[in-house]
């Protein structure tokens, strides 16, 4: 291949262009025009994905078009507010694993390609993620992998009734990236520990009640919200927080109620079991334990049974290296902030791009799609030893150069207070005042929420998950 395709085909590209190099970040020449499309209105930016037969699949074309255009926006004193969303019936469906995958397959060369395209990536969440003017993300349709990245550390996600939420990672021999690392180990309980291992989907306001979306409307308000966005105006002094403030009040106004035709399937009882077994304290064998435990036990529900058999077997079903090496994940991400999350979740991906189950997965679930459980190396959980899974976690987390330095390295989001209340307010506050009751409880975060919909639900379903009466009032169960 001559000299100058291998400098222009981004197939070819070497890591050290994304990963160690602070070079302004551009298209190339061969990349398409159309794969995104950018709109200005009066103080919105819009950024809308638009490969719509590839399900808005990211790949390096739209990650080089995307970043200049966000530090571009970040500069002007004309760009409010950004939107980003994805045209047809994704959002995006994740990063385009297929090329890197068949890269990989190549060895060594394309093996740096890949590893180039997501320090490109990391770069792009992380800047999202650390972004210093209001961005909203209009999640509606299919989100996964890479499409939680650019999505997920946004202070505004919003949900329709046609959201679709899956970390699907290790089904391919891969790892829930993209700032999962720090996105799910503070979900709820152990619910993102459990979306994690077994790729399990939420639908609509399930994503909502999860917390992966700060609102959730009706997909045909959104034409207008976007319009209505446009017309705000802030003061040129207004505080992140009071800008936040607006723009949060503003999607409210277009709230019109949740769907009573979509029933949760991780209903109370699952979600009670789901926390138990998915403990932090436990390793993977002893998860599996549990869950087989779980479909014996007398005075188990059936329909916990039926979830705890069903996860059993997801599990074994899943990449035995990916399953490993994301449980790990998640429990050092706990204590990692968003700027070590990235170098982190750099280097684990690095080294999966050398390891065959993510060649192996890609292949069977998405180029050939085969029936039947691929071959993983090694092939059951059991093989698996600490010493494999340590070394994803062995390099020195420095080399990726992020792009937005001046970001805060924070340990939790800034705007969480946005969405829905998360169980650890309300278990500070049962803690607080163990006098108060159930009904005060609810009442009181509808009323500090400014009767945000959504709120009672999820305070009553966490008080009858987590909460006992005693005469002395509420008692929080640990």
């Amino acid at each position: 291949m001559p000299l100058r395709a291998k400098i222009t085909n981004p197939d070819m590209l070497g890591r050290r262009t994304y990963a160690d190099r602070g070079a302004a970040i551009d298209s190339l020449p061969d990349d398409p025009q159309d794969d995104v499309v950018f709109n200005s209105k009066y103080g919105v930016r819009t950024i809308q994905l638009n490969r719509p037969d590839k399900l808005n699949s990211l790949n390096g074309s739209m990650a080089r078009k995307i970043i200049p255009r966000l530090q571009e926006w970040q500069k002007s004193d004309m760009a409010n507010v950004v939107v980003i969303k994805g045209a047809g019936r994704a959002f995006c469906a994740g990063g385009d694993v297929a090329v890197l995958a068949q890269d990989c397959a190549k060895g060594e060369q394309g093996q740096e390609a890949s590893r180039d395209y997501f320090a490109l990536e990391y770069k792009l969440d992380h800047l999202i993620a650390t972004y210093p003017k209001p961005y909203v993300a209009f999640i509606d349709g299919i989100t996964m992998g890479g499409g939680v990245g650019l999505s997920v550390h946004a202070p505004f996600r919003i949900a329709t009734e046609k959201t679709v939420f899956a970390m699907p990672e290790t089904t391919i021999g891969f790892f829930p990236d993209v700032g999962a690392s720090f996105f799910l180990p503070r979900m709820d309980g152990e619910l993102g520990t459990y979306l994690a291992l077994t790729s399990e989907r939420l639908k609509g306001p399930e994503v909502f009640f999860a917390g992966i979306a700060t609102h959730y409307l009706d997909s045909s308000s959104l034409p207008d919200l976007e319009a209505r966005l446009a017309e705000l105006q802030f003061k040129d002094y207004a505080s992140m927080e009071e800008r936040l403030t607006i723009i949060n009040s503003t999607i409210e106004e277009f709230t019109t109620g949740l769907p009573h035709d979509q029933p949760l399937h991780i209903n109370v009882d699952i979600r009670r079991a789901l926390d138990y077994v998915f403990q932090p304290a436990n390793n993977l064998k002893e998860i599996l334990a549990a869950l087989k435990e779980t479909t014996t036990r007398r005075g188990v529900p059936a329909n916990v049974k039926e979830w705890a058999t069903k996860t059993l077997a997801t599990i074994r079903e899943r990449s035995p290296i990916s399953v490993s090496v994301t449980l790990k994940q998640l429990k050092e991400g706990r204590r990692w902030n968003i700027f070590q999350t990235f170098q982190h979740e750099y280097h684990i991906a690095s080294r999966f791009m050398s390891h065959p189950d993510f060649v192996t997965g890609v292949t069977a679930r998405l180029i050939s799609k085969e029936k039947g459980r691929p071959k993983w190396q090694p092939n059951q959980i059991e093989d698996v030893t600490s010493a494999q899974v340590n070394e994803f976690f062995a390099t020195d987390p420095s080399g990726l150069q992020l792009l937005n330095k001046a970001g805060e390295a924070y340990n939790d989001y800034p705007a969480a207070w946005i969405g829905l209340p998360r169980e650890r307010e309300v278990e500070r506050m049962v803690k607080r005042l163990p006098s108060k009751s159930k009904k005060e409880v609810v009442e009181y975060f509808v009323g500090q929420k400014e009767a945000k919909m959504g709120v009672r639900e999820k305070v009553e379903e966490i008080l009858m998950r987590k909460t006992a009466p005693s005469k002395a009032g509420l008692v929080w169960l640990d």
